[in-house]
């Protein structure tokens, strides 16, 4: 007698005591919880007790224990990049150049739980050397509209990011951020203003991305923004302008029509700031505008996108196609 015929007498002999003292006092009886009872007893009905005889186990896509090396490999690279979240890191892992290891989203965020490190609060206290306090997440913000864009240039999202005061600087810091709605790639620089964004570094910005696309054989369309007066101000009106390209203005409080940068801005939130905070005891401005070069040159031509647009490309393929050549 096998284990499966030992569990389906288990099963019936559940049903016929239920039916002599009760269903509660049976499954007490037998070690059942009553709602498996209550799951099971509309089946019976409709198709018999047959349906109680254990099925067969599918043959699993891969095994439940992975290999020590990929285990491994898995934990070096979520604490080498503790912002990103366990679809990432089986994307990224899934890359000729990491390896080609195919491992499941599901398979890392197990891995990562073995091992206490199955969220970002984790990782980055680790990597930190303290527990970090959890952070509340803000409410997701609900999906946009679909943007009709075909190729790269049709439309550049342009926003600003307030990162803080830091040591060593007279002002606030800001991320200046543009990032092309087809491809998603991202142009960006941290700069020191007074109190709000200046325009100037704003124009700078566009004037990049259009020099950019230029060079990749685009031309640059359309610039999306919010109505912050650094982009109201008329010196930005006319860099826009002069660049051949016509802006637009995005709803008052409506952010996330500005989606795409809106949604950048998070990602580099969880995958550049926060573990360049927890690594420093004492962030600099020098730091971080590195921090930020070396980050983009990652996203744009080594991170795997899993978007509707690029399906797994990266943002450099869709912009400089096989050449994939970076713009000085």
């Amino acid at each position: 007698m096998t284990n499966d015929d030992l569990l389906y007498r288990h099963r019936l002999q559940l049903f016929a005591r239920a039916g002599q003292i009760g269903v509660s006092r049976a499954c007490r009886e037998l070690g059942y919880h009553r709602s498996w009872y209550y799951r099971w007893k509309p089946v019976v009905e409709r198709q018999g007790l047959e349906m109680l005889r254990p099925r067969e186990r599918r043959a699993p896509r891969m095994p439940n224990q992975l290999p020590p090396w990929i285990e491994e490999r898995v934990i070096s690279f979520a604490l080498g990049h503790p912002g990103l979240g366990p679809r990432r890191v089986a994307a990224q892992l899934a890359l000729p150049m990491w390896g080609g290891v195919v491992v499941s989203a599901s398979g890392v965020l197990k891995v990562l739980r073995r091992h206490g490190l199955g969220t970002r609060i984790q990782r980055l206290g680790l990597v930190a050397g303290y527990a970090a306090k959890p952070e509340r997440e803000a409410p997701a913000q609900p999906e946009p509209l679909h943007l009709e864009v075909e190729r790269p240039g049709d439309l550049v999202q342009v926003d600003c990011f307030y990162i803080g005061r830091l040591s060593g600087t007279r002002g606030r810091t800001w991320q200046y951020t543009a990032i092309d709605v087809a491809s998603s790639y991202v142009w960006g620089s941290v700069q020191v203003s007074e109190v709000n964004p200046d325009t100037k570094h704003c124009s700078a910005l566009v004037r990049r991305v259009a020099n950019d696309l230029a060079a990749a054989g685009w031309k640059l369309k359309a610039i999306s923004t919010d109505n912050g007066g650094e982009f109201r101000a008329e010196p930005f009106a006319r860099t826009v302008a002069a660049v051949g390209a016509r802006q637009r203005f995005i709803r008052a409080g409506r952010p996330q029509t500005n989606g795409a940068v809106e949604r950048v801005h998070r990602t580099i939130l969880e995958e550049c700031w926060r573990p360049s905070f927890a690594r420093a005891l004492v962030p600099r401005y020098t730091a971080l505008k590195r921090d930020l070069v070396a980050y983009l040159s990652y996203y744009n031509y080594e991170r795997a996108h899993t978007g509707r647009r690029n399906l797994g490309r990266v943002p450099a393929e869709l912009v400089y196609g096989a050449r994939k050549m970076r713009p000085r």
